[in-house]
């Protein structure tokens, strides 16, 4: 929520709406919704994806990947 008040560009009417979206295999998703003027959205869109990593990179909060582990197993008397 810092984020979004220190950011001018947002508007606060109407309020601004963060939530907690799915809670993923993987992942947690959260959702930020939040009216800026039509000229800001894609600068604010940029920032403020750019702030929450930085953020959670100083707050120590990882932001976990799929990934895939393949084990391969020989079989006895099978010629591969």
């Amino acid at each position: 929520n810092n984020l979004i008040t220190a950011d001018t560009r947002i508007l606060q009417e109407p309020a601004p709406f963060v939530a907690l979206s799915k809670l993923n295999s993987s992942s947690v998703d959260i959702v930020v919704r939040c009216w800026v003027n039509s000229v800001d959205y894609w600068p604010v869109f940029f920032d403020m994806n750019r702030l929450v990593y930085e953020t959670f990179t100083i707050e120590g909060i990882q932001i976990p990947f799929q990934q895939l582990y393949v084990h391969l197993h020989e079989l006895a008397g099978k010629k591969q």
